[in-house]
């Protein structure tokens, strides 16, 4: 399927999901929303992506924002509907990881989109940031959410409150960026790449039900969590890959996985 507003490659096991309006730095619009969600549930169905790189097109940014115009003339009931935040929880959900890759800013509505994300990579050049307020409005796809929840209340309520825009090493040492690669697009794909490389040498169920039991015990009680964790290891032991695993452990030799 061709998309208007992203580009959607498959390589070795990876889908590159690159947003492309390079133009205006990535700036979502409602289009590239829907287009985003789409890919998300093209991707959930596809079984030669086994890992999600999400990164920007154009070198200077993930996602500058939102289109203020568009925003500026939007009736505020249209915000009922949500766009973003459906497009941004189909993303969170997808059982498969999801890496982002940032070169450059990442703010509102682009800082979103890598908090959604599993895991974030950025060059030292990349910038974070939720600064709706200096517009009148607040971060509205999942932004209070998710920023608490990965960098803590506190420190959520300071960036959203000032829309302070932060550098990727002050990301990083709050926990919002788990990489900083130096400030070259290859060396940040690459950092993409071999992380992706490295999930996907391991046991794809066992990934995959690692991931749905960190997101479903998140919101919920610890004794609950445990549970979910609990039943998602009886799945995994069930499965042909856990015999695998530990037999290719114990013969010294690397496994031979096949998501089954």
């Amino acid at each position: 399927m061709k998309f208007e507003n992203i580009l959607y490659e498959v390589k070795d096991g990876i889908l590159y999901l690159t947003l492309n309006r390079p133009d205006v730095r990535n700036a979502l619009s409602p289009e590239m929303w829907r287009d985003i969600q789409t890919a998300v549930q093209q991707a959930k169905t596809d079984d030669d992506v086994r890992v999600i790189i999400v990164s920007g097109n154009g070198g200077k940014a993930l996602a500058s924002g939102a289109d203020i115009r568009e925003i500026h003339d939007r009736d505020y009931l249209k915000m009922l509907e949500a766009t973003a935040s459906v497009s941004l929880k189909a993303l969170e959900d997808l059982y498969k990881p999801v890496i982002c890759a940032v070169n450059g800013y990442a703010l509102g509505g682009g800082c979103e989109l890598a908090m959604a994300c599993d895991i974030r990579i950025a060059t030292k050049r990349s910038k974070f940031g939720q600064p709706e307020v200096g517009l009148g409005i607040m971060p509205g796809a999942g932004g209070t959410q998710r920023l608490a929840r990965l960098v803590g209340p506190g420190k959520a309520k300071e960036l959203i409150f000032t829309g302070r825009i932060i550098s990727a090493e002050e990301a990083a040492s709050i926990g919002l960026v788990n990489q900083v690669t130096e400030d070259d697009p290859e060396a940040l794909m690459k950092a993409a790449e071999d992380m992706a490389r490295q999930i996907m040498s391991k046991g794809p169920m066992a990934v995959n039900l690692a991931k749905i039991s960190i997101n479903l015990g998140l919101e919920t009680d610890i004794n609950t969590g445990l549970m979910i964790e609990r039943l998602a290891q009886t799945i995994a032991f069930s499965t042909q890959d856990r015999k695998e695993g530990t037999a290719a452990f114990l013969e010294k030799r690397p496994a031979n996985f096949k998501g089954c």
